[in-house]
């Protein structure tokens, strides 16, 4: 593989106004899935404004202060507890649900004279003694972690305690049925769900290259950060814009700040909303550093083409690690990916990820994935990184998005046909890209249309 630096200017790609709406039956269909799976008398899912990814995906909702918890029954029952202020913004939900108040999730001082107690809550509902409860958190426990990976773990300990004394019964832990990498519910999901997936990568790619090609000298990391154009989107992280001379260390992580950028930095940006993230990183310079591009450039770019010519459905999860970590070191890498190579996204940043080091999983058509591939060791003063969003999608599924959301599509296909014939990415008819600017990568930002390109 030979790459090559060569200006190709982006097209003016079309950025999407509205997320198409996920339609209630597909709510329905996701909550009654995950009852069926779970074969007890209820599921208990629970949320937080930081962890809103599984509610999201069942009803619509997100806490926006407070805890929540969905309760969905077996004989049909579809409940969502909230607090105080949860109740205002329950209207939201695209699931038709009853919503009951509960305000042991009102924040603390709040009045809590009509509903205090969440135990009372959860037995006016209609759980009793001898019923079955599984309980969805935020992450789970796999067998290497724990010797009781049925016991919820990622979830508040009042609503595990509280659900115990109602039903006299240990709750199990059910989070798996959504998360799993290959077998969970949201591991795979359908058009729609890409559909919003795609709005959200357009608008991030969007957000990103207006920092690399608006950044300059003299401005500050929060002056840069401004060039996002930021418009309310819900977020899925903390915006980055991070920034350090040569031989200085650089926190790919912080928030932007108050440093002055300087000519020769390398600079780091990433924003995500529900659905996608982007981030770029390269050299604030105009002039090429061709130590940087041989030792550095060449080798990350070539394991960016390998992981898109790699994942298809059918692959498993560890051919692409594999592949990309071969690309490295048949091209002379000193450094390796810091974490996995790709993984799964939803309205979190990370959902889970089949592509680990021996995976035997498969990837799917309906999967969602990152290409996140992060240099680690570079040295000080250094950043090199390009993440975007794809999806895989079968025959069917393609059929399907070309039907129901052909602007979708449309911009689907001229992606493709641009990273093919203007970056020299030939990629699987299943593979497609949903950001702005899948691989578009910039090394030196005062030189944006200087990209990499396969030759």
């Amino acid at each position: 593989m030979r790459i090559e630096l060569r200006r190709v200017e982006l097209p003016d790609f079309a950025i999407p106004a509205e997320p198409p709406p996920i339609p209630a039956a597909e709510y329905e269909r996701r909550s009654a899935a995950l009852v069926d799976q779970a074969g007890t008398d209820w599921v208990a899912v629970y949320g937080d404004r930081e962890h809103a990814a599984n509610l999201l995906f069942l009803c619509g909702f997100d806490p926006r202060f407070e805890e929540a918890l969905l309760l969905l029954g077996r004989g049909g029952e579809k409940v969502l507890v909230v607090g105080n202020e949860g109740v205002i913004h329950a209207v939201e939900a695209g699931l038709p649900l009853g919503v009951v108040l509960a305000q042991s999730f009102s924040l603390m001082g709040q009045p809590r004279d009509r509903a205090p107690r969440l135990l009372e809550v959860l037995r006016d509902i209609g759980i009793r003694p001898g019923h079955s409860v599984a309980i969805v958190g935020w992450k789970y426990r796999e067998r290497d972690e724990t010797d009781e990976p049925n016991r919820p773990a990622f979830v508040a300990g009042a609503v595990v305690d509280d659900l115990r004394v109602v039903t006299g019964g240990e709750p199990v832990d059910a989070t798996r049925l959504l998360m799993h990498p290959t077998d969970g519910l949201r591991a795979v999901v359908g058009a729609a769900a890409i559909a919003q997936h795609e709005w959200a990568a357009a608008r991030t790619g969007a957000a990103v290259l207006r920092v690399v090609r608006g950044a300059e000298p003299g401005m500050t990391e929060r002056d840069a950060a401004a060039r996002m154009g930021y418009a309310g989107e819900p977020l899925s992280m903390h915006p980055i814009v991070a920034s350090g001379a040569p031989g200085d260390a650089i926190n790919g992580l912080r928030s932007p700040g108050g440093r002055r950028l300087t000519d020769g930095d390398g600079i780091t940006c990433g924003i995500g909303y529900w659905g996608s993230l982007c981030c770029r990183a390269g050299l604030l310079r105009a002039e090429p550093d061709e130590a940087f591009v041989d030792g550095v450039v060449r080798p990350y770019y070539a394991a960016i083409v390998t992981w898109y010519q790699t994942v298809a459905p059918g692959v498993a999860g560890g051919i692409v690690h594999e592949a990309v970590n071969a690309a490295l070191a048949e091209a002379g890498a000193r450094f390796r990916p810091m974490l996995n190579p790709g993984h799964l996204i939803g309205a979190d940043e990370w959902l889970h990820s089949p592509i680990r080091s021996g995976s035997l999983e498969l990837l799917a058509s309906g999967m969602v994935l990152q290409c996140d591939i992060i240099p680690t060791p570079l040295p000080a003063g250094t950043v090199l990184n390009c993440e975007d969003t794809v999806a895989l999608a079968d025959g069917a599924l393609r059929d399907e998005l070309a039907r129901d959301f052909p602007e979708v599509w449309g911009r689907i296909e001229v992606r493709r046909t641009f990273m093919a014939e203007e970056l020299g990415l030939t990629l699987a008819p299943e593979v497609l890209p949903l950001s702005f600017a899948n691989a578009y990568l910039p090394p030196f930002w005062l030189d944006d249309a200087l990209v990499c390109t396969v030759s």
